[in-house]
């Protein structure tokens, strides 16, 4: 079959976790704002997600 496996990788090394992660998820005041693909994601993205910003769009998983 074509199952998938998942694991959640918690680090402040952002580089290493778009090296490691095909999907990235940002906590907001201990909430899951937000998951989208890693890739071609910037550093600025990535900050406003993990900031709270609304409007993004969201990736479904």
């Amino acid at each position: 079959g074509g199952g998938g496996a998942a694991a959640v990788v918690i680090s402040q090394d952002l580089d290493e976790l778009m090296e490691v992660s095909d999907n990235f998820g940002a906590l907001n005041e201990g909430r899951l704002s937000q998951i989208r693909p890693a890739k071609g994601l910037s550093m600025e993205e990535i900050g406003l997600m993990m900031g709270g910003a609304h409007g993004m769009e969201v990736a479904h998983v």
